[in-house]
């Protein structure tokens, strides 16, 4: 178990880091910071020379490969860190200088129990992409397959943990403050980022996910996922095709081999709704860096190491939020927040709708180069707080990942309506899945499920209730205070632990606030 002290050491350090960066300098003149914290910034950047503009994206990168994905993370995140910051850290490029190839090879050999060349007739030593958590080399296997191979960092896996578990030890105190902390709800985003780092530390896990995403889409007609190479995966190594194509954020390479620039903003768009709303499931990690064109015009997905899932109810709140706001009807889409429970019953539907209103309107019928969806997510986070919105973590990897195809999108096609190639396909989402044929089937699905349950739910009350007879029940035993537990009770935190608490706030305000959560 990791002592307290050792956080604080931790947070302290990082907050040292983000003040060489100018990163602290937003707390430190927010009047609502408190003076205790304030002080500590002013001691975090003493002897520092700061930027005139905060490098947020720098700092991070400067923390190491675990702060890189917390931060890309917290760029979905404006209403917790800042426009300014969340800007900032949308740009945040997870690239790092590569390892030895001797520690690769090693790392390969060790994981199959077998030579390299057992494995692959050639095997590129220059990698062709390293990131903060693997790394990926060119290679053809001993049958001639041409193929991608993607390898864990040695010592990632350990790297994650350590500063995972500080992550969670500052997002407790945090949300042990109360008040905007506990509404922000800081310890269930680094659940969700604990919960898919996980799963992108266990390259068998991206694997399958691939794989499942590819069934997905698989009659959709222009996008596809590389087929993997099972016998050359396993935890730490990844085998799967080689694509050949053009990266999609390469605008003057997709123009001289001939591709409608158009057509590719549309297709991006509607994968990835498909993926979304058709499906729950989607690439969450779909950045200029992860798509490649192909020269039919498919568009290619790579790295699957996260993956958003959104189960059939928040789909169809979400099809009818999006549409409501793309037709206009606010107040159906504010009706859609309280059923979901988004904002308390205390409030009003209608004032709601008021504020969804002041949002969505300056939205419609223009170009995304002027408004964007990204504009109205910000808006959508800065009505949050004065309708005690909660954070949905579940739609916090939907939410950056519309931020990245739009962008992807405008890039392509500057002149791309997000909602204008958004709306049919909602629209006839809607109508299969809401419309009146749809609420008979599921409420006959619902009956007929309920019905089966009958049965068991009757066993387990028996189990729960069982007939008197046997033994007779103890009765309640008193609850006795142990002579340790009441000594420490008397004894109190004394001066070392106020000390100790007094630095842990602080710190943690420092490490985890330094984006502009106060602001």
């Amino acid at each position: 178990m990791t002592l307290p002290a050792t956080h604080i050491r931790r947070l302290l350090g990082w907050g040292r880091t983000l003040a060489r960066h100018g990163a602290l300098r937003g707390i430190e003149s927010d009047p609502n910071t408190p003076s205790p914290v304030r002080t500590l910034c002013k001691v975090a950047r003493f002897g520092t020379i700061q930027p005139k503009t905060p490098d947020y994206a720098g700092a991070f990168r400067a923390i190491g490969p675990a702060a890189i994905k917390l931060g890309q993370t917290l760029a979905t995140r404006p209403d917790l860190v800042g426009e300014e910051a969340a800007h900032n850290l949308l740009a945040l490029q997870d690239q790092l200088p590569p390892v030895d190839f001797a520690l690769i090879r090693a790392e390969i050999e060790r994981s199959f129990e077998k030579p390299l060349e057992s494995l692959f007739s050639s095997f590129d030593p220059v990698p062709v992409g390293a990131a903060s958590v693997a790394q990926v080399h060119r290679a053809v296997t001993t049958e001639g397959r041409k193929v991608a191979v993607k390898i864990l960092r040695p010592g990632v896996r350990e790297k994650f943990a350590r500063d995972i578990d500080t992550y969670e030890w500052a997002a407790a105190h945090l949300e042990g403050l109360g008040g905007e902390a506990s509404r922000l709800r800081p310890r269930m985003v680094i659940a969700n980022f604990k919960r898919w780092t996980v799963r992108e530390l266990d390259l068998r896990r991206e694997a399958a996910s691939a794989s499942e995403l590819a069934d997905t889409m698989r009659a959709h007609a222009g996008y596809r996922v590389p087929d993997i190479d099972w016998d050359r995966t396993n935890g730490r190594v990844m085998t799967l095709d080689w694509i050949d194509g053009v990266k999609i954020s390469d605008t003057a390479a997709l123009d001289a081999a001939g591709h409608d620039r158009k057509a590719l903003a549309q297709r991006l768009v509607l994968a990835f709704l498909t993926q979304a709303i058709n499906g729950g499931y989607f690439h969450a990690d779909m950045h200029q860096g992860n798509l490649f064109v192909e020269p039919d015009g498919t568009i290619v997905a790579i790295d699957f190491g996260i993956m958003g899932r959104i189960d059939r109810r928040a789909r169809q709140w979400l099809a009818e939020i999006l549409y409501g706001l793309t037709t206009g009807n606010y107040r159906r889409v504010a009706e859609i927040h309280f059923e979901a429970q988004y904002v308390p019953s205390y409030h009003s539907v209608d004032e709601f709708a008021t504020a969804l209103r002041a949002v969505g309107e300056p939205m419609r019928g223009k170009p995304v180069s002027e408004l964007s969806v990204g504009q109205m997510l910000d808006g959508l986070f800065a009505i949050t707080r004065d309708f005690d919105m909660q954070t949905q973590p579940h739609l916090l990897l939907l939410q950056k990942t519309m931020v990245m195809v739009e962008g992807i999108a405008t890039q392509l096609d500057p002149e791309i309506n997000m909602w204008e190639t958004s709306a049919p396909f909602v629209r006839a989402w809607v109508r299969d899945e809401l419309g009146p044929e749809a609420a008979i089937a599921d409420r006959v699905r619902e009956d007929t499920q309920t019905l089966l349950r009958i049965p068991d739910l009757i066993r387990r009350i028996e189990d729960r209730f069982p007939p008197k007879g046997g033994a007779p029940e103890a009765p309640p035993l008193p609850k006795v205070e142990l002579m340790w537990q009441r000594k420490r009770r008397k004894r109190g935190p004394g001066v070392l632990g106020q000390i100790l608490t007094f630095l842990a706030g602080g710190a943690l305000v420092i490490g985890t606030h330094a984006l502009g959560w106060w602001g």
